[in-house]
Formats: C-alpha cells, sequence, structure tokens
C-alpha cells in the first residue's frame, strides 16, 4: 500500500471511529436526561452532564481528528498534529466544569435541601445500556487510537472508560436508596447525592490524567525515559564520537526528533552522511514513522595524529594538502606539504591564501615551528586530448626503465597522448603485494623520473601500481 492510501485510510477509520461516538454519545445523553428529570436522581444526572460535555467532547474530537492530520504547509511546517492535545486539553476544561456543578447539587442536597428520588426500572435500565455502549464505543476508540498513535480519540477513549464506573456507581447508589426505602432506613436516601459525589471524585482523576498528558504534548515534553535511551543507540552508531543535544516533540501521531552529534572532522561529507542516515535509522526504531533531523558537527577525535590536525585545518579551509612531510629539527617540527588552488588565481590571491593557511595550522598545531608549502594549481577547465597516439620506440624505452627495478615484476597498459599540445603518458606497473606503501610511492616517483629522462618531451608521467595477485586474473 502506498504513504498516500495508507494515510487516507487511516484519516478514514479515525474519522468514523469519532463520529460513530458522536450517534452513541447524543442518544446516551437524551435517554439520561429523560430517566434522571423522571426520578429526580442526581446520580443520574450529573450522568447526563457528564454524557452531554462527552458530546461536545466528541464533536471537538471529530472535528481535531479532521484537521489533524492535514499536511505540513508554509504556516504549519510541523503539521496540524497539535490540535489533537488542544482538544484535549478543551474536553479537559469541560470535565472540570461539569465537577464544580455535581460537588454544588450532592452539597445542597445533602446540607440544604432533600430531593425525594424515584428509582424505576428504567433508571436502571438505561444506566445498564449506557454501560454497555461506553463499553463498546470506549474499546473501538482505543483499539483506533492504539493504532494511530491519536492522542483526541485516546482522551475520548478514557472519558467512556470512566463513564462505565460512573454509571455503575450511579446504579449502586439508587440502590442503596431503594434498600434504605424497603428497610426504613432514612438515612440511606442520601446515597444517590454520595454517589454523584463519587462521579465527580472519578472525573476530576480523569482530567487530571488527561491535563497531565495534554499539557505535556503543548509544552513538547519528550516521552518519560525516550531522551536517554535515544542518547544509548545513538551512541552504538559508528563514527559518532558525541551526542551534542537531542530534542523531541510531538504533534499529533507523529514524532519530531532534533538531534546534534559529533563526528571527526577529517570524515568526508559522503561519510558523514551515511553516519547521519544510521543515526536516523536508530531513532526511527524507539518513534516509528518519527521525522528526524540530524545535525552532524566537526570534532577532534582523540585518536588525531599531526598530519590529521593539519588535514583537518586545511579542510576546514576547503583546501586539499597532500604529500606532508613533518621533520624533527632539533627538537623543532618542521612542516612541508603541497596544496592545490584554483589555477584561475593570480600568484597574489594564492599567496595570501596559504599565508593565512599556514598562519593558522601554526595556531592550531603548536608543535609546529616552521612551514613550508608548496603551490600547485588545481585544474578548473576540460583539456581536449588528441586520444591515444603511436609513440615509436617509447615503449621499449619505459619496459627498459621498469626491467631496471628489481620490486617491478611488470609493465602494461602503457598510453600517450596530447593534451593542450603537451604529450602525457598513463602506464601500469605491477609490484609484490607485500610491498609497503610509502615504497610503492618511492618506486613510482623513480620509475617517473627515469621515464622522463627517457623521453624528456613528457610533461606528465601517470602511474598506477597493481598488486601481482590482481595481475593473475
Amino acid at each position: 500500500m502506498t504513504d498516500a492510501a495508507s494515510t487516507a485510510g487511516m484519516q478514514r477509520e479515525k474519522k468514523a471511529v469519532a463520529l460513530n461516538s458522536i450517534f452513541a454519545a447524543v442518544a446516551i445523553t437524551l435517554m439520561k436526561v429523560v430517566v434522571g428529570i423522571g426520578t429526580g436522581s442526581l446520580g443520574i444526572l450529573s450522568e447526563a452532564a457528564h454524557s452531554g460535555l462527552d458530546l461536545v467532547a466528541a464533536a471537538i474530537t471529530y472535528f481535531s481528528v479532521r484537521v489533524s492530520d492535514k499536511p505540513a504547509d508554509a504556516e504549519h511546517q510541523y503539521g496540524h498534529g497539535k490540535i489533537e492535545s488542544f482538544s484535549a486539553f478543551l474536553e479537559t476544561g469541560l470535565l472540570l466544569l461539569t465537577c464544580v456543578w455535581i460537588v454544588y447539587e450532592a452539597g445542597k442536597r445533602l446540607f440544604f435541601h432533600s430531593v425525594e428520588i424515584e428509582p424505576t426500572v428504567w433508571a436502571f435500565l438505561v444506566m445498564g445500556t449506557s454501560m454497555v455502549a461506553d463499553f463498546w464505543r470506549s474499546r473501538r476508540l482505543r483499539r483506533i487510537a492504539d493504532k494511530y498513535h491519536s492522542q483526541a480519540l485516546q482522551a475520548d477513549a478514557l472519558h467512556f472508560n470512566t463513564d462505565i464506573w460512573s454509571s455503575g456507581v450511579v446504579i449502586l447508589g439508587l440502590a442503596l436508596v431503594l434498600l434504605g426505602r424497603h428497610y426504613s432506613l432514612s438515612w440511606m436516601a442520601k446515597a444517590d447525592p454520595i454517589a454523584a459525589l463519587v462521579v465527580a471524585c472519578i472525573v476530576v482523576y480523569v482530567s487530571w490524567r488527561l491535563a497531565r498528558q495534554t499539557i505535556d504534548t503543548l509544552l513538547d515534553a519528550a516521552p518519560a525515559g525516550i531522551r536517554g535511551r535515544i542518547i544509548q543507540e545513538v551512541y552504538r552508531v559508528k563514527g559518532v564520537l558525541e551526542v551534542d543535544r537531542v530534542r523531541i516533540r510531538r504533534a499529533g501521531s507523529l514524532y519530531f526528533a532534533d538531534v546534534s552529534v559529533g563526528m571527526s572532522r577529517n570524515v568526508t561529507f559522503q561519510k558523514s552522511e551515511q553516519v547521519s542516515n544510521e543515526v536516523a535509522s536508530r531513532i526511527r526504531a524507539l518513534l516509528p514513522d518519527a521525522d528526524v533531523v540530524v545535525n552532524a558537527l566537526a570534532r577532534a577525535s582523540r585518536q588525531e595524529s599531526l598530519f590529521d590536525r593539519i588535514r583537518a585545518v586545511a579542510t576546514r579551509n576547503n583546501l586539499n594538502v597532500h604529500d606532508i612531510s613533518v621533520q624533527d629539527m632539533g627538537g623543532q617540527l618542521h612542516v612541508e606539504q603541497h596544496v592545490e588552488l584554483d589555477e584561475r588565481l593570480s600568484l597574489k590571491e594564492a599567496h595570501d591564501r596559504v599565508t593565512r593557511l599556514e598562519a593558522e595550522m601554526k595556531q592550531e598545531v603548536s608543535e609546529i615551528s616552521s612551514i613550508l608549502t608548496h603551490i600547485e594549481s588545481e585544474p578548473a577547465t576540460i583539456e581536449t586530448s588528441d586520444g591515444p597516439l603511436p609513440a615509436p620506440g617509447f615503449e621499449q624505452r619505459f619496459q627498459a626503465v621498469a626491467a631496471s627495478f628489481p620490486e617491478v615484476v611488470d609493465m602494461h597498459d602503457l598510453t600517450f597522448k596530447r593534451v593542450g599540445g603537451r604529450l602525457y603518458a598513463s602506464l601500469h606497473i605491477t609490484m609484490q603485494d607485500d610491498l609497503p606503501l610509502a615504497r610503492v610511492h618511492d618506486i613510482q616517483t623513480a620509475v617517473e623520473g627515469r621515464c622522463r629522462q627517457e623521453v624528456p618531451e613528457l610533461f606528465r608521467v601517470l602511474i598506477h601500481p597493481e598488486p601481482q595477485t590482481d595481475n593473475r586474473r
């Protein structure tokens, strides 16, 4: 199923269950009002008021689930999910208003104005029907709320779940009134307003739980314990040096996570992206479908060598240095390096950039006493080549050069071409597998020098080294 189809299915289910809740609330409220007036029971009337506010809450819920699933736009960049939390907050206020009325009326009947209660079969039948209906819609609301992480539907489900208990308390109060009348116990006539006070206590408890959830969401409180679990998971990602910041917020059924992680300042942009993607995947494993933003911060690792620190300064200045050589001259370190600069720069511009680079390197790497930088031009244009050229006699001279180095097994794939009027040569040489890379570089340099001696008109020689086992395939 596509994302669009899945979203449409979610919207249909949420709207349907919210609309059914409205229809059920209308029927139950009307029945309670009629029976409450007919019996004079404050317990039933308090339940009718409770159900009436549940009807308002169900209408608010229906409106909120219609709006909350709208996609983000220019004005609401985190979507419209907060409307669910706001609707749940309004429901809390309505429930508390119900409690105020119930407590006021119960206190008046207990201490100032006694009201004759007339329990009837219809009263018990309506309250029993209300319990069955509340059980049915609470179960449906809870299932859809859990499926789509809807706070508004969870609030509605919580309401109707507690309505079952409050209706049971009212039935108990009516039963006690009947018993008191049967056994001539006048004090048991107070059972009905007492039952109403118990209903009020239940509503206050529900309201408090709901208020805490909605206020936490509206204030962007992170789910309990999730921040610590995210930090633990992120530290398990290879390449993460530190977790600088973790922020989580919720809007409706969606979570948004903003994480800043420290990585080695010498990693490539591509590697940084790979690590960031892995961090995001770990977070989504804890918060499914979360919108995760990972901010990569450059950090110096404890394993950095002097060469790494030099390269880090160059990278920070968007420059590429190579052929770095560090010499210890009587306890003072002297650095020699090559740096590539845009070939379109003037000598003055290039020299000024290198001077600033050297000063920054000395400041950050205090062990360095002096730096000598060889400036190279970095190509900025695509050159036109005449293609491979016949070079009679050149290949035999190059093969003779290769034969003079015992480490060189063979030379192959020789190519000569002219680029911009200058002669270029490229070739492959095979060497022993276990030869150290430093020695390989020395041999390449020596072979290049000898080839230039054999063919003085060469402008550039590019040598590609290969291991002996690779050349056998």
